[in-house]
């Protein structure tokens, strides 16, 4: 199979003439502060970089190492009687010495309310990586006992703590944030979610925990072991062994509304009928992406595998949500809204592969797959052993990742690297149409085997 989408798509780049075209470095006089870095792009004629001979892919494409010494390095492309001349400078940069983090603990805690919507509660004073305990609602109070490299440390119990970025909050003026009352809650039961709606009279800090037995946990609620309230809720039993679908969790007023999605009813012979599944075809409109070897677009290529899934899923009764359907821009967050308003159950973000400065193209290959919640990833693993089987794209590993639109818990929610744009094989299967039927196929194939369970 995967000799079978090479040779398509050197027949079907056969009659096609790729004049000298540099897409990477995108300017001839550059600063680069790395050890080495690449040249991208592609030749109809032999190449040579500061006389040395650069492989050439059969479609004419290119990615070439090249080292960076310190200042200034010239280096001479010549493509037949084509030359280009870049000069790219790797800047001195001197040490820095960096003072260690220390935490400064208050004398008395000092309160707190979040003011900007879903800021996140971090487990260690770090803006980045693994470490989101939550997603922070407008006017949660919180209590700081300390701070540390522009964060506030939030007191969540004895010897519990969260951190909260100095930007996310604003000081109380003349007012102690006290624990908050938790009178109970109520539970419906709906068609597609079982819901808890927990009744407290003010909003408190919160962590949604995921685990065979799924732990909702408030914070700084009185009468509580260290003043927080534990439920625990037997997901495994209560979704008899299947895996979690979906939940969501936010105030409403005072009220906090908890859903977890049931199991989905699902046909042997047609295990998508019905199933709503979003399509999110990555970049768009004034945002390209990546740029291929060969001068194609990341945006174009994601839509393109993108409503070929689409297609593939309507053939299999499914209710496809495509978030965009043409060229054009839509923000993270929107792509975000637009599969929960629809009750997405999957959400599937297409997107094609890249690599910063010193980095090597050449050894970069296939699919990576990217999911943060745990809920996600047996279906991100299923997808990829599919790909590897089915078309035989290399597995570029299934990694958990802090990426905006994986971050959404409502549905099993997935970011694909589907190919590197700059490796020039897999960029000459990107650009093939067939290669991006199969792809599409086989993601269908994953959703299938993973709904007929």
């Amino acid at each position: 199979m995967k000799k079978f989408i090479l040779l398509m798509g050197l027949l079907l780049f056969g009659s096609q003439v790729f004049a000298f075209n540099v897409v990477y470095p995108s300017k001839n006089d550059v600063i680069i502060n790395a050890n080495s870095t690449f040249f991208i792009g592609s030749s109809d004629k032999p190449l040579k970089i500061n006389a040395q001979d650069v492989p050439l892919h059969p479609t004419g494409a290119f990615a070439y190492v090249v080292n960076l010494n310190t200042g200034e390095n010239t280096f001479v492309l010549q493509s037949g009687d084509e030359k280009e001349v870049f000069v790219i400078t790797r800047p001195v940069i001197k040490p820095v010495n960096l003072k260690p983090a220390v935490f400064t603990p208050y004398k008395d805690k000092k309160s707190f309310y979040v003011t900007t919507e879903d800021a996140p509660l971090r487990s260690t004073p770090v803006d980045a990586g693994i470490n989101r305990i939550a997603h922070l609602q407008r006017n949660i109070e919180l209590l700081a006992d300390g701070e540390q490299s522009g964060f506030y440390r939030i007191v969540l119990g004895k010897d519990k703590f969260g951190w909260i970025s100095k930007s996310n909050v604003k000081a109380f003026e003349n007012f102690s944030v006290t624990p908050a009352q938790l009178f109970g809650y109520e539970y419906v039961d709906s068609k597609d979610f079982y819901t808890f709606i927990f009744h407290l009279d003010k909003k408190v800090p919160f962590e949604m925990v995921e685990g065979d037995t799924f732990l909702m946990k408030f914070y700084n609620v009185k009468e509580q072991p260290d003043e927080t309230y534990v439920m625990k809720i037997p997901v495994k039993d209560v979704l008899s062994g299947r895996q979690l679908l979906g939940y969501s969790g936010e105030y409403k007023d005072n009220d906090f509304i908890l859903k977890i999605r049931k199991p989905v009813i699902t046909h042997s012979l047609r295990p998508l009928h019905n199933i709503k599944i979003a399509v999110d075809a990555g970049h768009g409109g004034s945002e390209n992406g990546a740029t291929g070897c060969l001068g194609d677009k990341e945006k174009d290529i994601n839509l393109s595998i993108a409503k070929y899934l689409e297609t593939e899923l309507k053939k299999r009764g499914a209710k496809v949500i495509m978030t965009r359907s043409s060229d054009n821009y839509v923000g993270l967050k929107d792509r975000v809204e637009i599969a929960n308003y629809g009750n997405a159950v999957v959400f599937l973000s297409i997107h094609g592969n890249a690599l910063p400065d010193g980095s090597d193209p050449n050894k970069n290959r296939g699919t990576s797959i990217y999911y943060y919640y745990p809920q996600a990833k047996p279906l991100a693993d299923l997808i990829m052993n599919t790909l590897v089987s089915e078309i035989g794209v290399p597995n570029d590993k299934v990694r958990q990742g802090s990426l905006a639109v994986v971050r959404n818990t409502n549905a099993l929610s997935l970011l694909i690297e589907v190919s590197y744009l700059i490796n020039p094989e897999d960029n000459a299967n990107l650009v093939n149409p067939e290669f991006q039927k199969q792809y599409a196929k086989a993601l269908a194939d994953s959703l299938e085997k993973y709904f007929e369970k």
